[in-house]
């Protein structure tokens, strides 16, 4: 359930810049459309569901003025803050609270009240889709979110076979209207919504063209919640340097997720987050050197981890490997590039000098019995730990998506992230051989 116009706000401004709040810095944020110097992301989309049996079905937008003449007409909507939407309907009693306390568990999610609206909120964007009398498909999106299509322009949808290029996205922008939460104010917006048929996938697919801005010490930052919605949660940092001015994207080297560190004129900053409701992004200076800190960062030290082998059910820890490079390899059973990588890391490991380096797989959201069917099917001999919640692998990891790889130094120090293929073989080569 996931150019163009002016947008109405260029920028957002608090009441104090870089004042000190609790130990944290508050830095103020402006909005900005285009997706910046990041690799965009979309999210696939659906029409609804009517099954008496789905747990969203009470949540879905009542829109009318679906054009008559359309056959096989369906409508759906793209959420803009999923947080938001999920308490503002747990509120009006359209989600249970059994439901509502499964979502938090399984989102990794504690609601902050203090940043969502008690008062319902425009946050979801109704679409609709159908062949017209010609038979042709056709769309149409309820940009100005009054719950009428028939004031909405009808579009052909794009569909396309392979890639999405940046260029193909700003290119064809919907401006679209929602409320968020600004200052405890419900507040007007506007931003860029893309659609796009995926015919590879056989799903539609969207994001929102925007992104936030902030400025601190003479530094410009740019913040990316990911596009596929608007809520800024779990958001990624970059420092705008040289390398990305103009229309360059960031290699994910340079990206900082939420709790990892930021370098800035000789001090190490925590990067806290963004509240959107306040306007800010938060920094917290810390008293330790980088060389005393654990982070997911190329550069610092990988988070220490224990778990259990699937197979043979042996203690392992990062302290094991110590003096040897280690690669932690996280996956999940359903995910198609993860399984397309397994020949590969088969073939690789068959030939490594496991007292020089190793391979650990951390399998994430995946049932036991499917990760043993999988283990045996490709041959895995490689140490496999199922992370779930009584190791808390991935939360201390910070994964959110598969694959991902972190390339660990004899001294426990992440040297790399996210090598696949040929380029991960080419530096295991090249370490052994030095």
């Amino acid at each position: 359930m996931k150019q163009m116009m002016k947008f109405l706000l260029a920028g957002v401004a608090v009441l104090c810049f870089g004042c000190t709040r609790k130990n944290t810095i508050d830095i103020p944020v402006f909005i900005q459309n285009g997706y910046g110097p990041f690799s965009r992301m979309m999210g696939g989309i659906a029409p609804d569901w009517e099954d008496e049996n789905n747990p969203w079905r009470k949540t879905y937008l009542q829109v009318s003025g679906i054009p008559d003449d359309w056959t096989d007409a369906k409508k759906g909507d793209i959420c803009i803050n999923m947080y938001q939407m999920t308490y503002q309907n747990y509120l009006l009693g359209k989600i249970s609270r059994e439901r509502y306390e499964e979502l938090q568990k399984s989102w990794g999610w504690i609601p902050d009240t203090l940043s969502l609206s008690k008062t319902p909120l425009k946050c979801q964007i109704a679409f609709a889709f159908g062949k017209d009398a010609a038979g042709e498909t056709k769309m149409v999106v309820d940009a100005n979110n009054n719950l009428d299509f028939s004031d909405d322009a009808i579009f052909t949808p794009l569909s396309v076979k392979g890639g999405v290029s940046d260029s193909l996205m700003l290119n064809n922008l919907i401006p679209v209207t929602y409320e968020r939460l600004s200052n405890d104010r419900i507040v007007q917006e506007q931003t860029a919504l893309f659609i796009v048929y995926r015919q590879a996938y056989n799903m539609w697919m969207s994001n929102f063209s925007q992104h936030i801005g902030a400025k601190f010490k003479g530094k410009e930052f740019a913040i990316s919640g990911r596009f596929m919605d608007l809520s800024y949660d779990r958001t990624e940092l970059l420092l705008m340097d040289d390398s990305l001015k103009g229309s360059k994207k960031a290699s994910m080297d340079k990206v900082i997720t939420e709790n990892e560190y930021l370098m800035l004129d000789g001090k190490v900053y925590l990067y806290k987050g963004v509240n959107m409701n306040r306007n800010v992004m938060m920094l917290e200076e810390m008293n330790l050197p980088k060389n005393q800190l654990y982070s997911t960062q190329i550069g610092f030290k990988a988070i220490p981890f224990e778990g259990n082998d699937f197979k043979s059910k042996n203690s392992i820890s990062l302290d094991k490997y110590k003096g040897k490079y280690l690669l932690i390899d996280f996956w999940a059973v359903w995910c198609g590039p993860c399984i397309q990588e397994l020949p590969h890391l088969k073939t690789m490991y068959e030939k490594l000098d496991t007292s020089k380096i190793d391979i650990i797989g951390f399998v994430g959201d995946s049932p036991p019995d499917a990760l043993e069917k999988t283990i045996d099917q490709y041959g895995i001999t490689w140490m496999q730990i199922l992370a779930d919640e009584t190791n808390g692998i991935k939360q201390k990891y910070k994964t959110y998506g598969y694959p991902a790889t972190f390339l660990i130094d004899p001294e426990g120090i992440i040297i790399a992230k996210n090598l696949r293929g040929k380029e991960l073989e080419n530096k295991i080569n090249k370490l052994i051989a030095e």
